[in-house]
Parts: structure tokens; sequence; C-alpha cells
């Protein structure tokens, strides 16, 4: 029972350390798939020249929205 035990032990240690050194070499398959993620990380995280101007439309608007809403508050009192 204890050669058993004694191989089964082995076996996994042996498995292991196989194991966890293949995780150490990066092919260039990986460093493709990995530089490819990073490149991706950029382009989501960065804004771009459409969104900027999308951003500033949208102040253009809202600017544009509170003007027209204090035109029509002075043209309510106005007619009061």
């Amino acid at each position: 029972m204890p050669s058993k035990r004694r191989f089964s032990r082995a076996l996994y240690a042996g498995l292991m350390v196989f194991a966890l050194g293949g995780c150490r070499s990066e092919g260039p398959a990986e460093r493709a798939g990995r530089k490819l993620d990073e490149t991706v990380d950029d382009l989501t995280r960065s804004k771009g020249p459409v969104e900027r101007a999308g951003e500033k439309i949208d102040k253009a608007v809202d600017s544009a929205g509170e003007a027209l809403e204090e035109t029509g508050k002075k043209a309510r009192k106005s007619i009061k």
C-alpha cells in the first residue's frame, strides 16, 4: 500500500513539473496573440477623432438647448 501511494505522489509531482515547465516558454502564436490583445486594449481605451467630434457636438447641442430654454422662460415672462 505505501508503495502505491509513493508511486502516485511521484507521478503527480512529475506531471506538475512537466505541466509547469511547459508554461514558461512562449511561442510565436502566443506572442502574436498577446500583441493583438494589447493593440485592441489600446484602441478601446483611447478616444478617436470621431468620438471626440461626437462629444463636441453633444456639448453644442446641450448649450443650444439651454439657450432655447432661457429664451422660452424670458418669452413667457414678457407675455404675462
